[in-house]
């Protein structure tokens, strides 16, 4: 049975971004106002292995679930059918992992709510990068060169049949596992 992805109207689409940003300022506004001073240096790091860590999430969701995975293959399929169109995970269902598959295993492996904050907000902040840079890879036109190098990055993922580019904020992880494709 084929369970299609439904295409989001435009104002939840711009919603899913609105709450993710709303989410890092507050997440990072109560990191900042209410941890502990001595922890500044272990939580900014946690922070940036978080956002670094994204990458490699990014791309093990996309190679592996996304494009292998039911239902969710057949969702990202209707996105290659349609790439211009306002399709992406429901909030919901990506905020749930978010917290289930990050802040929960994080706050029990690390016994600390400071540093399960920290590394959930780094990953909040790399999982934001990606759906604007994704965004933007379909619907912006522009001259940044670092944009149209990623557009064009997508596009050869798109619109070729041999498997490869899965990475969308970077070429990191498929030049790792050699998944490059053909130039």
């Amino acid at each position: 049975m084929k369970i299609s992805m439904p295409e989001h109207s435009k104002a939840a689409y711009l919603a899913d971004f609105l709450l993710y940003g709303l989410a890092i300022i507050l997440l990072a506004g109560f990191l900042f106002t209410m941890s502990p001073s001595n922890e500044a240096l272990v939580l900014s790091g946690l922070v940036v292995a978080g956002v670094l860590s994204w990458t490699a999430v990014e791309y093990v969701v996309h190679r592996i679930i996304l494009h292998g995975v039911a239902p969710f293959q057949q969702w990202h399929e209707e996105h290659h059918r349609r790439p211009a169109a306002l399709i992406r995970t429901p909030t919901i269902l990506s905020a749930s992992l978010i917290l289930t598959l990050i802040f929960l295993p994080a706050l029990i492996f690390s016994n600390n709510l400071w540093h399960a904050c920290a590394l959930t907000l780094g990953m909040l902040v790399g999982y934001f990068m990606y759906t604007v840079t994704h965004h933007l890879i379909h619907h912006a036109v522009s001259e940044n060169a670092w944009l149209k190098r990623r557009q064009y990055w997508h596009g050869l993922h798109h619109d070729r049949q041999e498997p490869g580019r899965y990475g969308v904020t970077s070429k990191f992880w498929d030049w790792v596992f050699r998944s490059m494709g053909q130039p």
